[in-house]
């Protein structure tokens, strides 16, 4: 997927805005990148690398955490087949977007599994889309659609 890529810390601009990296606050440090993530429909070699990088989802309507409040949790695990979390193969961030606008950006180190939850406000509707970096096989993008 082509996209315009902040050089400094890595994050994807899907709205196309290139005036300030919303992750590290860099101004005017995008580039356009050909290769900027790896889509749902990319097929590896093995099938395997596939499996184990695109963003899976799972809607929750009613929060278990923030209750009364009302929102939409959406948890994202790494992989269909979960993705190892070992010092030398990881996932380090999980970056979430909702109608190609930067919601939230989650780090992550070896010592976790790569899962992650967002709780967007009750009344969300419109595509959440994410994108995942794992440090040897780069960066790959799913989206689901809130209704």
């Amino acid at each position: 997927m082509k996209g315009l890529v902040c050089k400094v810390c890595g994050y994807v601009a899907l709205d196309g805005n290139k005036d300030q990296c919303p992750i590290c606050l860099a101004e005017n440090e995008f580039e356009e990148k050909e290769d900027a993530c790896k889509m749902p429909d990319f097929k590896a070699v093995s099938g395997e690398t596939e499996k184990k990088h695109i963003p899976y989802f799972t809607i929750v309507k009613e929060c278990g955490i923030i209750c009364g409040v009302g929102c939409v949790d959406v948890h994202v695990k790494i992989g269909e087949i979960l993705h190892p979390s070992l010092p030398e193969h990881h996932i380090t961030e999980v970056t979430f977007y909702v109608d190609n606008k930067f919601v939230s950006n989650v780090m992550f180190t070896s010592n976790v599994n790569p899962a992650t939850v967002i709780h967007l406000k009750d009344g969300t509707k419109g595509k959440v889309q994410v994108i995942e970096n794992c440090n040897i096989h780069g960066k790959w993008y799913n989206e689901v659609e809130i209704k």
